[in-house]
């Protein structure tokens, strides 16, 4: 795991300058597994929590307000 884009992601002071790719190797790396790719979002699950992580590109970053869900989802979880 990128512990810096996790120390970005729940420090919450970046939501607006995560990598996509390093976004999506983040949460690979916290468990949660591709589901499926419906137009531009991508779905992915994590065994034993009941939210999901759909995300989707701005440009090169992750979208900001899905940044901050799975900030919430890692602290819910102590992920």
């Amino acid at each position: 795991m990128n512990k810096k884009v996790y120390e970005a992601v729940i420090g919450g002071k970046s939501d607006y300058n995560i990598n996509y790719i390093d976004f999506q190797n983040l949460i690979c790396a916290l468990g949660f597994e591709y589901k499926r790719h419906t137009g531009s979002h991508a779905m992915y699950y994590h065994r034993g929590i009941s939210e999901f992580v759909n995300i989707q590109k701005d440009g090169s970053k992750a979208k900001a307000y899905q940044v901050e869900q799975l900030r919430r989802i890692i602290k819910k979880h102590d992920l």
